[in-house]
């Protein structure tokens, strides 16, 4: 067996830097959390009622939504089928030319984000770690904008640039573009 094989441009691995500190910070805070703050309580608050830190657990994914299924199915749903999509998405990462630089970095965004509310569902049986809790004043008919994490919003603010980005900017000009060939070698 020969030595595995890194991708032909290095630099595609740079925003997979921004997936692996995502997950660090995500991992670090939902374990300060837990450690710190009992569960299904107000840590402290900060500017009055506006941002509590509280904490809580999901085991639904965004919103709650599913938190009533069977534990078996939440798994196969909310984890297995998520790792699926993240598992094709970095492989796409990798087979296309069609991302931008900038697209790459959110595309990472989203992959560090994914993993670690995975992280959660696989390994903390009481559900995913939420602590930030916002007031919303009432919009959306809402008093309090649902509690999340570290990785609930590396995925919504990525995906959001990512989604404005694929609108707005060219395609195609990612760094898998192949180099211009070196005059030095013979040609095929």
């Amino acid at each position: 067996m020969g030595k595995p094989s890194l991708p032909k441009d290095r630099r595609l691995l740079y925003p997979f830097l921004l997936t692996l500190g995502i997950l660090i910070l995500d991992q670090w805070t939902k374990l300060w959390i837990v450690q710190n703050i009992p569960m299904n309580s107000i840590g402290f608050r900060v500017i009055g009622d506006f941002l509590r830190i509280i904490h809580v657990r999901n085991t639904g994914v965004a919103f709650s939504l599913g938190y009533e299924l069977s534990a078996p199915v939440r798994m196969v749903l909310f984890s297995f089928v998520p790792l699926g999509v993240l598992i094709a998405l970095i492989g796409y990462y990798f087979r296309t030319a069609e991302f931008t630089l900038f697209q790459r970095w959110t595309i990472a965004g989203i992959i560090g984000g994914g993993f670690g509310n995975i992280i959660d569902r696989m390994f903390r049986p009481e559900g995913v770690v939420d602590f930030i809790d916002v007031k919303f004043y009432g919009l959306f008919g809402m008093e309090r904008f649902p509690t999340f994490n570290v990785a609930d919003s590396s995925v919504v603010v990525a995906g959001i640039l990512l989604f404005i980005s694929l609108s707005f900017m060219p395609q195609g000009t990612g760094v898998v573009d192949t180099p211009p060939p070196d005059p030095k070698e013979p040609s095929v």
